[in-house]
């Protein structure tokens, strides 16, 4: 449970770093600050996902919510208007908790008002719950909720404005409302039970999103309520609004909440540890999981991200097989394979649902690295063989002979990739026809995947009993590993080179170099492995992640800031990336031993983000911070990968339980028939 007592919520400044997010399975999503002022035109009570886990539209914004005691009015809610926050209900709270819903306490002449949010999985719904209680003794008082919806209606990146084709029609029934203000988007229903209702029909004007503005985005936008509800309301007794895609009965919400509490109980308990972070790691992870058709799949992060082929595969291990979601695991593998293209995963699957798009070289690649572990924690070489491993040798060949954008094997083993104007590493960046960070050529994590991969067709040919091509991936890994060893390393700078490209050599000081020891089938051993792992460690390694760039080099951007362009120029020019640490803590581990004193200092940087998890996306992991202190937390309040990497590393690398307080060796834990 995360708590924030009077001193933050009533603290205007403090209460709006703090975000909240509910998740439902789908992609949709609801989510705003501890204290209900929304700050991003992502913020709302019900952004659903109408063709999951895409198609998503912000339905629900907020309610505007009253209580009146003996005929005097309360307001609750808070908004930032040009020049003004008004209401200012948030001096009425009393606290703010996860627990494990977002839950608002009110505290207002002599009564407790309690409200608690969440999403039904498995459906665009929300649930809000209301309980009164007295604070002390019990009184006899007076007290009607007037709740006043304000809808949007559009898609979640852009802001509604006033406009005069909204059908306000309401359609009604036995405490219940519904409104299909635009042809082709859902109906919103709204269950409410016992009391009144009213159709207004008011635009609400001017709302102010601070973080769209600070980005250089549209920040304002108009509102619609087309009713409010009149909740009478006793002393310890409640009230509850159902807004939902599908009609409901508001008596539902006792047992949609209890349903919901006893998933998210088994999902913590399934833990692979006792170690409050990875439980607290273990529950975020639930929430980048949702459905693709009859299969499963990842989003990237929230708010703004649908499912990324890149990120999908990083994140599959830690938040699908370190969590024993082994058959979740199986479905997105299924779902990303059939969509496998000229030996291409895609780069990501757009938002309207069109054609996927492919301009990506390591998604792909850590392909292999997700099936490769999804072997290592379940052992099952039959699913692989069934289904993967023709496609695997087809992805294999494509590369052999070249593909999309210049991706094919030199004649010295290694993977050459890029085109003019195209971004095609995890460094994406991409300003108008400017790729930010190109990366021509032989990028070095590429041929880390190559290499990596290359491997693990090895072994699974010979599992297979292919004898002519595991010769033949044997031979090909150990001419990209010589010609890597050859061509990379910098002897000057004691670390690797960034990308190589014909007799051009990049010395840049990136985090890419990492994955040259961290990936299992490492391609860099030895001392030239523990150097590379100092120079990160010395020039990149922050309590929130790696940095993109090192501080010396005269390209570094210490802050991510600003409008698109320049955050976007800075994306990859310093920014941190917490995603970074997982790989940085195995590949410090490996060269370390795996002695108590390395995993130890490891532990002490894990354990330094629980903090973290208690501002920006509650209970969650940023995707990136500014590369100077005080590493202000940026971009996505919840990050697949970075929850997904931190994870993997923690509960693999540096500390296991066995469900009695114990800690195991990871190894001796994962020793199982896969040789991969």
């Amino acid at each position: 449970m995360i708590r924030f007592a009077q001193s933050i919520v009533q603290n205007l400044e403090e209460a709006l770093k703090r975000e909240w997010l509910e998740t439902n399975g789908l992609g949709g999503f609801a989510g705003s600050t501890i204290i209900g002022l929304n700050t991003r035109r992502y913020h709302g009570l019900l952004t659903a996902a109408t063709k999951p886990p895409v198609g998503r539209m912000m339905l629900l914004s907020k309610l505007e919510e009253t209580l009146v005691i003996d005929h005097e009015r309360f307001e609750l809610s808070a908004n930032r208007y040009p020049g003004v926050i008004h209401p200012q209900g948030f001096q009425y709270l009393k606290e703010f908790r996860l627990d494990p819903f977002p839950v608002f306490t009110y505290e207002i002449s002599g009564l407790e008002l309690e409200k608690r949010v969440f999403m039904v999985h498995g459906e665009n719904t929300t649930v809000i719950e209301y309980y009164l209680r007295p604070v002390l003794g019990t009184q006899t008082r007076h007290c009607t909720l007037e709740i006043r919806p304000l809808i949007g209606f559009r898609d979640y990146h852009s802001t509604t404005h006033k406009n005069d084709s909204l059908n306000a029609a309401v359609d009604t029934a036995p405490g219940a409302a519904a409104i299909t203000p635009y042809k082709g988007l859902p109906s919103l229903h709204m269950a409410y039970g016992d009391g009144e209702l009213e159709v207004t029909g008011y635009w609400y004007d001017n709302f102010e999103y601070s973080e769209e503005q600070a980005r250089g985005l549209d920040f304002r936008e108009d509102l619609f309520n087309p009713f409010v509800f009149k909740l009478p309301l006793t002393i310890n007794s409640g009230a509850s609004i159902i807004a939902s895609t599908s009609a409901h009965d508001a008596r539902e919400a006792a047992d949609l909440r209890e349903q919901e509490i006893r998933r998210r109980t088994r999902i913590v308990r399934s833990s692979p540890s006792i170690e409050p972070l990875v439980r607290k790691l273990v529950a975020a992870a639930d929430q980048f999981i949702v459905a693709r058709g009859n299969l499963e799949t990842i989003i990237a992060g929230y708010h703004w991200f649908s499912d990324w082929g890149r990120d999908t595969m990083i994140a599959l291990p830690g938040l699908t097989l370190v969590t024993g979601r082994a058959d979740t695991a199986r479905k997105i593998m299924l779902a990303f394979a059939n969509s496998l293209d000229r030996g291409m995963l895609p780069n990501r699957f757009p938002d309207a649902g069109e054609t996927p798009e492919y301009n990506t070289v390591d998604a792909t690649l850590w392909f292999f690295e997700a099936i490769r572990s999804f072997l290592r924690y379940t052992g099952d070489f039959a699913f692989v063989r069934a289904n993967l491993y023709e496609k695997l040798k087809d992805i294999v060949e494509w590369h052999l002979r070249g593909t999309r954008y210049g991706i094919k094997v030199d004649s010295d083993g290694l993977l050459l990739a890029g085109e003019p104007g195209i971004q095609l590493t995890w460094m994406d960046s991409k300003i108008g026809d400017w790729v930010v960070t190109p990366r021509h050529g032989k990028p070095v994590e590429i041929q880390a995947l190559w290499y990596n991969a290359v491997r693990i067709m090895e072994h699974l040919a010979n599992r297979f009993g292919d004898v002519v091509r595991d010769t033949f991936f044997r031979e090909l890994a150990m001419l990209a590993q010589q010609s890597f060893n050859r061509s990379f390393w910098n002897e000057e700078a004691g670390c690797l080179f960034d990308v190589v490209n014909r007799e051009l050599r990049d010395g840049s000081i990136r985090p890419n170099q990492i994955f040259a020891v961290s990936l299992h089938n490492n391609i860099l051993a030895g001392e030239r492995a523990r150097r590379v792992v100092d120079v990160v460690q010395r020039e990149l390694l922050t309590p929130m992640g790696l940095r993109s760039l090192s501080p010396k080099d005269p390209q570094y951007r210490p802050r991510y800031e600003g409008g698109v362009w320049e955050r976007d120029s800075s994306y990859h020019q310093g920014t941190v990336w917490t995603w970074l640490m997982g790989p940085f803590v195995s590949a410090y581990i490996k060269v370390n031993g795996e002695s108590m004193e390395s995993r130890t200092q490891a532990a002490r940087w894990l354990n330094a983000f629980e903090d973290h998890m208690q501002t920006a996306g509650l209970g969650q992991i940023s995707e990136i911070a500014d590369a100077e202190a005080a590493y202000q937390p940026r971009g996505c309040v919840a990050q697949a990968w970075s929850v997904a990497e931190l994870l993997r590393c923690a509960v693999e690398d540096v500390f296991v339980s066995n469900g009695h307080g114990e800690r195991l060796n990871a190894p001796a834990r994962e020793a199982t028939a896969c040789a991969v």
